[in-house]
């Protein structure tokens, strides 16, 4: 499947100032208009109407769960105690999903003045920005460029001269997938076993050392200092769909011939992704399915190839955009085996806390290596059906993320599973 047309461009907003191989430069990033949101906005009236700009917006959180960010900012009382805190999640463990570490390394002044306006909305003075243990490449890079927009007057004390004090320090994760949760990640920076735990309060009430916190995702802080420059207005309009909003960074992987990270506007269709950016299918292989937002989406089958990438499409169709990490898979691709790939992730990277998880994805992943591996049997979809049902009622969303590729896979896949049952194996290795 390949564009006979040539792939139309769309206006970069996020990755303005990437360079092929090195980030972009404070004078870089202020030349093409960054911090002049920052050096508006500061004292320059109130709070709320800056919450309003965001919410007008319809900026949805770009980590996975697209909570509404507008909406979080102002869950933080007016009367809230204070010190208050803002957490920037760059955990990133998510398989099949880069873009934040794409977002870094291109342009970090983009998330450092996103985290300070977000901060002066929230009336933060405190800025912690949690990375993963491997991206160790962009935690220096954030260090380093933390400490130069500090000597330049946009972080520390008094920021240009506003009566605003705002400080960011980078805290390097435990390197657990579940830490990435919201109230596993605030358990984790406060040196307590990374538990999720189940609001009410919500972090924006008693988060941090019990203490209004505000966490959003790189991408979604990095998309701040653009709308409040520009308008909610100019961000709706990039998207190509009428309930979208902004642009998206899509991460393609697997069967394609150029995967990478495009900036692209919320609404494209999946097929215009796949053949115009991600270079068409490789091989001259077939579209079979894609996880369209990451491992803990279900698999998107090539009757939606040419689907629009938004939130509320691939709702309809009973999926989720998720991260936009897109996954996709070949006509010569064992989805059983895909998806007990993706069940060893899981099973590992459970923080044990409560049965459907600790016990339901070990009991998933050695079912589908049974069957796999020539030792399935029919009972054992029945099986399977029974257990995601039950993981459905855990304690946090990480089950019911984690089962969602196996319902996916035996509501739209069964014919496959029955062929590894009934031929005493996969077919698909037999046929390579």
């Amino acid at each position: 499947m390949m564009s006979a047309t040539p792939k139309k461009e769309y206006p970069q907003v996020l990755l303005a100032n990437r360079h092929p191989d090195r980030i972009a430069t404070l004078e870089e990033y202020r030349s093409s208009g960054g911090y002049r949101a920052l050096a508006d906005t500061l004292g320059a009236g109130p709070q709320d109407s800056l919450k309003e700009t965001i919410a007008a917006a319809v900026l949805l959180g770009r980590g996975g769960a697209a909570f509404p960010a507008g909406v979080k900012l102002k869950t933080v009382a007016d009367d809230a105690p204070f010190p208050r805190f803002l957490i920037c999640n760059a955990d990133e463990m998510e398989p099949g999903t880069f873009k934040d570490r794409v977002l870094i390394h291109a342009d970090p002044h983009q998330l450092i003045e996103g985290m300070a306006l977000t901060a002066y909305m929230a009336s933060a003075e405190k800025g912690i920005i949690f990375i993963r243990p491997e991206y160790e490449s962009a935690a220096r890079i954030l260090e380093r460029e933390v400490g130069i927009a500090r000597e330049a007057g946009y972080l520390g004390e008094n920021i240009l001269d506003s009566g605003f004090s705002f400080d960011i320090d980078v805290h390097r994760s435990g390197g657990r997938y579940i830490c990435g949760e919201v109230t596993a990640q605030i358990n984790a920076l406060m040196g307590k076993r990374p538990n999720p735990a189940q609001p009410p309060p919500y972090p924006t009430e008693k988060g941090l050392w019990g203490l209004p916190t505000v966490v959003n995702n790189v991408e979604t802080l990095c998309c701040v200092p653009h709308i409040l420059r520009n308008g909610a207005d100019w961000f709706q309009s990039l998207a190509l769909t009428e309930s979208g909003a902004g642009t998206k960074l899509y991460g393609v992987s697997g069967r394609v011939n150029r995967p990478g990270c495009f900036e692209l506007p919320i609404g494209i269709p999946l097929s215009e992704i796949i053949e115009d950016y991600a270079g068409g299918m490789r091989d001259g292989r077939r579209f079979k399915a894609c996880l369209p937002g990451g491992a803990s989406t279900g698999f998107l089958p090539v009757e939606h190839y040419h689907i629009a990438m938004d939130f509320d499409s691939l709702k309809s169709v009973g999926n989720r955009l998720g991260t936009a990490a897109i996954m996709v898979f070949d006509e010569t691709d064992c989805l059983v085996a895909a998806t007990w790939n993706l069940l060893e992730f899981f099973a590992r990277e459970s923080c044990g806390w409560c049965t459907p998880c600790r016990e339901g994805f070990p009991y998933l992943r050695d079912l589908l290596w049974r069957i796999e591996n020539g030792q399935g049997e029919p009972e054992m979809i029945g099986a399977l059906r029974e257990l995601c049902r039950d993981m459905s009622y855990a304690y946090c969303a990480f089950s019911p993320g984690g089962i969602a590729p196996v319902e996916s896979l035996l509501d739209l896949y069964e014919e496959e599973i029955v062929a590894h049952i009934e031929g005493k194996g996969c077919p698909f290795r037999k046929r390579s």
